[in-house]
């Protein structure tokens, strides 16, 4: 039996926006102040989760097509990645580095290594957390 429930689910596209726009601010704020990757990834992984409990998860699942196991295996991929990066250019393991570039629309604005790294850990605990929650509700449908 499927229960109407139109308020939720109108209620929720609207706060999965708001919580999508707070997680990538978290993320980006990271490095300069409180934030980063573990909290933006888990405030970001909590509004595809409440997609997930609002809605049927097979509708949910066509309209994001990803093996969040391999979104997890990337995330780790790529924060590694940074740390033989700088092994490369003959620096520390984890060291970073940050440059200044004028980008057409932003101007005068910095890139650091930092948030490469970031985005891995964003990945990796959204794709940890989402499978877990997944993995969870397939053992109660069992």
């Amino acid at each position: 039996m499927k229960i109407n429930d139109v308020i939720l689910r109108t209620i929720t596209r609207i706060i999965v926006f708001i919580i999508l726009t707070f997680g990538v601010y978290l993320f980006l704020s990271g490095h300069n102040t409180p934030g980063g990757g573990f909290i933006g990834g888990l405030v970001l992984a909590s509004a595809i989760v409440l997609l997930y409990l609002t809605s049927d998860i097979e509708s949910i699942r066509k309209s994001l097509p990803f093996d969040f196991k391999l979104v997890a295996a990337l995330g780790v991929l790529l924060a590694t990645g940074t740390g033989f990066g700088s092994i490369l250019f003959g620096v520390p393991f984890m060291s970073q580095t940050f440059a200044y570039f004028e980008l057409p629309i932003f101007g005068k604005t910095e890139l650091t290594t930092v948030t490469i790294f970031e985005a891995g850990v964003v990945l990796a605990v959204v794709g940890v957390v989402v499978t877990i929650i997944l993995s969870m509700s397939e053992s109660e449908e069992a």
